[in-house]
């Protein structure tokens, strides 16, 4: 009986591993023994008894990584993809494009589902995610196989003015999503299974009042939650706060209590000399939005917010998911902030971001994030049987300089396969993929007549 207990579920055979474990980061040729959705053993040789039952999985050719950690997403937000990138700072502050409260709970659940699957197909294995219809979109997304946290939008700007130019705060819509929130902590926060989670979203320095984050930080408080907010994103954020409240965006943060080491802060792009100490010195988390920021014209000033103390994380926020093209886009942003080649900005230092500094932002670190023995079974396998991963003089440079999302074969979550070949064994794509097209269809059709009513209007 002991024995019988013994036996591992699963041992992933022969492949080159990075590891994201500074004490053991790379293994040439090793096995990763999985039993009940943990991480065994990981050997550089093969094991000395391989028991019938288990299964194997031959990963000679391939690279093994932990699973990638996102810590900013808006999967819904694909409804406006192929548009967003050429139209400025916040598309959806304008009419005729669909907006975050138009969509209906059928076309949130299909649009947030296409945004789980691209991310699971790309290496993601936990994104955090916050938009509307949070209590539709964790589950949709979780159902891929993905660990799928996040939160909706908290805020008390009316959402619904905003793209007409009014820009009012209610305390009723405060209340609300407040209430939504601690409903969704209820319903989807499951710290013991990580399958789905909350992080507290207030959407914006600029779409809450004061007040409004003080209760936010009172509801993290009391629930033990971390915070995902956007940081410093515009111009006309900053301006904003410094007209409505005489400070800084980070340093209302502090002023309202939560500007600490559970802060994740997405973009920080506007950020002076004082607002770069003062995340450093609180130890907060920097969600690098890179090829976002990039593509709307900015560069955030990672080097600087990287040596102030910050923890470097990588998100995808509203963009395709590739996260590997993100540590590409990161490494080069980085090295043209410094104007030359650094030991500070070296693939290890992106791919460190892409995976444990993730998990360490959300406070999984000791659960997700490396190939550690003890930790969820979160692996991702590359196929690097391709002439574009060819040679291996450098793994890890290869993988950040000519790797693509798109080289994933196969995805374990917990011990689970749930990608295989590059194709989900959890849900249908075509299915997914013709929903979400029906959805996409529907929102802009209805954003457009809106449009077309307001010119006339």
């Amino acid at each position: 009986m002991s024995e019988a207990l013994a036996i591992p579920d699963m041992i992933v055979a022969g492949g080159t591993l990075l590891t994201s474990d500074p004490s053991r980061p790379y293994i040439q040729e090793g096995w990763v023994v999985i039993d009940n959705g943990r991480i065994q053993s990981i050997q550089d040789k093969k094991p000395d008894r391989i028991y019938p039952a288990t299964k194997i999985i031959d990963a000679k050719g391939f690279v093994i990584t932990p699973g990638f950690v996102n810590v900013h997403t808006h999967a819904i937000l694909s409804m406006v993809r192929g548009v967003a990138e050429d139209m400025g700072f916040a598309p959806a502050y304008t009419i005729g494009v669909p907006h975050g409260h138009d969509p209906n709970p059928e076309e949130a659940f299909a649009m947030a589902q296409l945004g789980g699957l691209e991310a699971l197909l790309f290496g993601s294995t936990i994104i955090n995610d916050s938009f509307t219809h949070q209590n539709i979109a964790l589950p949709a997304m979780a159902e891929t196989g993905i660990r799928a946290w996040g939160c909706g939008r908290i805020h008390d700007v009316d959402f619904t003015r905003v793209h007409l130019g009014e820009w009012t705060y209610n305390t009723e819509i405060g209340e609300q999503t407040l209430r939504e929130a601690s409903e969704l902590i209820e319903e989807n926060h499951d710290p013991i299974s990580l399958r789905t989670g909350v992080v507290l979203a207030p959407h914006a320095p600029d779409t809450c009042s004061p007040d409004l984050l003080r209760q936010v930080r009172n509801m993290r408080d009391d629930k033990g939650l971390r915070i995902n907010t956007h940081v410093s994103q515009s111009q006309v954020e900053v301006d904003f706060i410094r007209e409505r409240d005489k400070m800084s965006p980070p340093e209302l943060l502090e002023d309202v209590g939560l500007l600490d080491d559970r802060l994740i802060g997405a973009h920080c792009i506007h950020v002076s000399k004082t607002d770069i100490e003062r995340l450093g010195r609180a130890g907060a988390h920097l969600a690098h939005i890179a090829k976002g920021n990039q593509t709307h014209g900015h560069v955030a000033p990672t080097s600087a917010l990287r040596r102030a103390g910050m923890n470097l994380t990588l998100s995808t926020d509203n963009m395709h998911a590739d996260m590997v093209e993100l540590m590409r886009w990161a490494l080069a942003s980085g090295r043209l902030q410094d104007g030359k080649i650094t030991n500070d900005w070296q693939p290890a230092n992106v791919f460190e971001a892409a995976t444990i500094g993730g998990a360490r932002a959300l406070g999984l670190e000791d659960e997700v994030g490396s190939l550690t023995v003890g930790k969820r079974a979160d692996l991702v396998m590359f196929d690097f049987r391709r002439p574009h991963l060819r040679p291996l003089t450098n793994v890890l440079g290869t993988l950040v300089h000519t790797g693509q999302g798109r080289d994933v074969d196969t995805v374990i979550v917990e011990g689970e396969v749930v990608v295989s070949g590059g194709e989900p064994l959890r849900v249908d794509k075509s299915a997914v993929l013709e929903a979400a097209e029906t959805a996409a269809a529907s929102l802009w059709r209805r954003a457009r007549s809106e449009e077309l009513a307001f010119s006339k209007s």
